[in-house]
């Protein structure tokens, strides 16, 4: 039975389109058609369909899905320009490959620059000709995989507003999803980056059929302590200077509703105390007031500190650690869930696409760079990396030449020394290498074999069901790595 597991595909797999293998021929010479048609079909093991000329090209793409049209530039009724034309006003997804004669070079460029893949001179060299064919055909199914992820990312890959492929997230929202009814106390913590404000709202609109109250956030790390606490809870008219009016505070507006205290590691000694009271009792006072104010509403807290060592250090409250830590949500970092970079990366191309470039495709040697860097910035650094990349690239097309320099120059790659924790012991630290180690290299071997397992297997010197379980158990999704 594990063997029969091991052997069938993932659901990533099974849902991928189906890129055809299938090209159409378009060439007013009998003899050069039915020539190209054998060498394809015997070399490449691909269908080849056949068309005299473009107006009979253009109906077979109508009724038929092809990978590949390779087209003579000179024919009768409708030539090789004409054709290319009406591919990119229907929008069909096809690449085109140009042929011509020598005497003809700059027409060729000329279709090229029209939206032509490549072109080839007559007589075409059987193997130029073949080796062109079956890398057109193979960045044909990257792309269309591309514009499939792009499709699912609504349908498939969307809860409340979050982009996930990643069986760690998924467990994230299954543990929104069981507290979206309560008031329950949440502590979201994670590295700078990895969105703690958008689980949190997230938190927020998964509550909404029970709680209809607004999300307020507050970044406590931004507001020195005098301001921080009439920011929390109000203030009196007259209670310090420049009070001139009563002002709700942030606890209050949040009634009925949520309240996210963002860097909430950062709040002074002093304002946990009342911080925790509030969260026990649910009720405060203004600033210079005396009337209690009760409110209705659930605390969120985020950090990118850890409050153990913080509360070992006696730089935060014990009790306020508890109180904060009923629910905790950990995020993992995006180096850990490599498998949510296309899609994120996809999403934040079409987010920052220009009017007049409304389609913006990633090239797959640009993905091969995303997907290599360690990403210390995480989700947010991906986006200000996607944005630079939109600006400076005007045909719509993400190259790495694109992309910000250090995400190629060797800094912050994925293969990085590990850090010495003194406040754990060794044997711990030795196996948390060890398995960091493994993973790393099962990832490598992954991306080196575009992911089918059995040759990342022979890599690794283990059996297939040995790679199949450790694949499990570091929560790693092939299907990313057949993008690569």
């Amino acid at each position: 039975m594990t063997q029969l597991l091991e052997e069938r595909p993932s659901i990533e797999a099974r849902t991928l389109p189906s890129v055809p293998r299938h090209v159409l021929i378009v060439e007013d010479s009998e003899d050069i058609r039915n020539s190209y048609k054998h060498l394809l079909e015997m070399s490449l093991g691909v269908r080849v369909d056949l068309a005299a000329d473009g107006v009979e090209a253009l109906e077979m793409l109508e009724e038929r899905a092809y990978g590949l049209v390779l087209t003579d530039l000179r024919m009768p009724r409708m030539d090789g320009m004409q054709l290319i034309d009406e591919i990119q006003a229907r929008r069909l997804p096809v690449t085109v490959i140009v042929t011509t004669g020598h005497g003809s070079i700059q027409e060729a460029v000329h279709a090229i620059r029209m939206g032509a893949y490549d072109f080839l001179t007559k007589p075409a060299e059987p193997e130029k000709l073949c080796l062109l064919v079956e890398r057109a055909l193979r960045e044909r199914t990257l792309l269309d995989e591309l514009s499939h992820l792009r499709s699912q990312i609504e349908e498939r890959y969307t809860f409340q507003n979050m982009l996930s492929k990643s069986e760690k997230m998924f467990e994230i929202f299954e543990l929104i999803g069981h507290i979206a009814e309560t008031t329950t106390t949440v502590l979201i913590t994670g590295e700078t980056g990895t969105g703690k404000e958008q689980v949190a709202r997230a938190i927020h609109q998964a509550s909404s059929l029970t709680r209809s109250g607004p999300f307020v956030a507050i970044n406590c790390a931004a507001l020195p302590e005098t301001l921080l606490e009439s920011e929390l809870f109000g203030h009196e008219k007259g209670s310090f200077t420049g009070a001139a009016a009563q002002r709700k505070g942030r606890f209050e507006i949040a009634n009925g509703g949520t309240i996210l205290l963002d860097e909430v590691g950062d709040i002074p000694a002093s304002m946990q105390v009342k911080l925790l009271r509030v969260l026990q009792e649910r009720r405060f006072e203004r600033v210079g007031g005396s009337q209690s104010i009760e409110v209705d509403v659930r605390v969120i807290g985020a950090t990118n500190r850890s409050l153990p060592r913080m509360v070992r250090d006696g730089k935060f409250r014990k009790d306020l650690y508890y109180r904060l830590n009923v629910v905790k949500i950990d995020l993992p970092p995006l180096r850990d869930r490599p498998e949510d970079i296309p899609i994120l990366a996809t999403h934040f191309a079409q987010k920052y696409a220009r009017a007049s470039q409304p389609v913006m495709q990633i090239a797959p040697e640009a993905m091969e760079v995303l997907l290599s860097y360690h990403w210390p910035g995480n989700i947010r650094q991906l986006e200000n990396a996607i944005e630079r990349a939109c600006v400076t690239a005007p045909d719509g097309e993400i190259r790495p030449e694109n992309l910000p320099s250090e995400l190629s120059s060797g800094s912050h790659r994925k293969d990085v020394s590990p850090t010495i924790d003194l406040t754990r012991p060794l044997p711990e630290q030795v196996d948390a290498l060890v398995t960091s180690f493994e993973e790393r290299y099962l990832r490598k071997a992954l991306k080196s074999c575009r992911g089918h397992v059995g040759r990342c297997a022979r890599i690794c010197g283990l059996s297939r069901r040995s790679v199949t379980s450790k694949i499990s158990q570091y929560g790693i999704d092939t299907s990313a790595y057949r993008l690569t």
